[in-house]
C-alpha cells in the first residue's frame, strides 16, 4: 500500500456504491456511510458525501465534485471490485485514499491496490470485523405500512378509477417516512413470492401499523386482525368497498373522486392514533359474530326454496 504524508487541513470526500451513477443505494451501505459519519463528526473533520443522482438528485454528485478541494477519499462498504472503484483512484490521484468496511475478493486488483490502505471487513488470510452497518447510530422505528392495491376489476367499465387512484396513492406514500410493503391477497400454491393460505396473509397483516387498500378484502382482512386501514373505493360513485366499509362501520374511507394527499393525511394521522382502538373493536365485533352476515341467512334460503332474497 502507498504511504503519504499529509500536512494541509483534511477534507474528506466520502464515496461507496451508492455514489456511482449506475450504482446502488443499500441500507446497510447508508447505515454504514453513517457510521462513518458519526466518527468524523466526533473529530471535528470537515466531509461531503457523493450521492448517486438515481438515488438523490438534489444532493453533490460525483461528476459535479472537483477533486482538487478534497485531501482524502473515503469509500465506505460494498466490494473493491471493478472499473468504477479505479476511476476514483485516477480521479483522485492526489487525494489519500483509503477503504473502510469494505470486502477484498482479489487483494492483486487494481481497484484494490489502488488505495492508500484498506480496512476490510473480510479479505483473504485476515479476520473479518464487523460490518459499519452494525454499529450505526439507532433510529427511531418507522410506520410499516402494507399496500393492497388492484388493477383489475374490468367489471366495473367506464366508472373504473383504479389507475388513477394507484398513481395517487403510491405518490402520495412515496413521500411518507414509512416502510412500505406491497401486498397481495391472491393465494397461490406455486410462486413463493405469494402466500398460499389465508392464515399467512393475516399473519403479515397482523404484524403492520397500517394498510393502504383498494380492495374490499383488503380492508376486510386488515380488521380482522385489528390493524387500521386507509380503504379507498377505486370505483367512480362508489362500489363494494364503499359498502363494505359501511357495512363494517369502519370510517376511514375515500371514494375514487377524493383522492389527494390532504385527506390521505388526516386518515393517516387518524389510523395511526386513535384508528388502532377502532380497528382493535373492529375485529371484536367479528370475532363475537356480528353484525349478520350473508351466512346466517344461508340455511333459511336453502329450506325456503329459490326466490331472491
Amino acid at each position: 500500500m502507498h504511504q503519504r504524508s499529509q500536512t494541509a487541513p483534511r477534507r474528506v470526500l466520502l464515496t461507496g456504491w451508492f455514489s456511482f451513477r449506475d450504482g446502488e443505494a443499500t441500507a446497510g451501505d447508508v447505515l454504514a456511510l453513517h457510521r462513518v459519519e458519526t466518527v468524523l463528526r466526533g473529530s471535528g473533520t470537515p466531509y461531503d458525501i457523493a450521492w448517486s443522482p438515481g438515488f438523490r438528485p438534489d444532493a453533490l454528485h460525483l461528476d459535479d465534485v472537483r477533486p482538487h478541494d478534497y485531501t482524502h477519499l473515503v469509500f465506505v462498504c460494498g466490494p473493491l471490485h471493478g472499473p468504477q472503484v479505479e476511476e476514483l483512484h485516477r480521479r483522485f490521484a492526489h487525494c489519500v485514499r483509503i477503504a473502510v468496511g469494505t470486502s477484498v475478493i482479489d487483494p492483486e486488483e487494481p481497484a484494490v491496490t489502488g488505495f492508500h490502505r484498506v480496512l476490510a471487513r473480510d479479505a483473504p488470510g485476515r479476520a473479518p470485523t464487523e460490518d459499519l452497518a452494525a454499529r450505526a447510530p439507532a433510529v427511531p422505528p418507522r410506520p410499516v405500512v402494507g399496500v393492497i392495491l388492484t388493477h383489475g376489476q374490468h367489471e366495473y367499465g367506464a366508472q373504473r378509477r383504479h389507475g388513477e387512484v394507484a398513481e395517487r396513492v403510491t405518490h402520495w406514500l412515496g413521500g411518507k417516512d414509512c416502510a412500505r410493503l406491497e401486498l397481495e391477497t391472491r393465494l397461490d400454491t406455486r410462486d413463493w413470492h405469494l402466500n398460499a393460505t389465508p392464515a399467512q396473509v393475516q399473519s403479515v397483516l397482523a404484524r403492520l401499523d397500517l394498510v393502504v387498500t383498494d380492495r374490499l378484502h383488503g380492508l376486510v382482512l386488515a380488521l380482522r386482525v385489528g390493524t387500521p386501514v386507509i380503504a379507498i373505493d377505486p370505483v367512480a360513485g362508489g362500489a363494494k368497498v364503499t359498502a363494505q366499509a359501511r357495512a363494517c362501520g369502519w370510517p376511514a374511507l375515500l371514494p375514487a373522486e377524493q383522492v389527494d394527499e390532504r385527506r390521505l393525511d388526516r386518515w393517516w394521522d387518524w389510523c395511526l392514533t386513535s384508528g388502532r382502538v377502532a380497528a382493535r373493536q373492529a375485529r371484536e365485533t367479528f370475532r363475537e359474530g356480528r353484525p349478520e352476515d350473508g351466512a346466517d341467512h344461508l340455511l333459511e334460503a336453502l329450506t325456503s326454496g329459490a326466490g331472491a332474497g
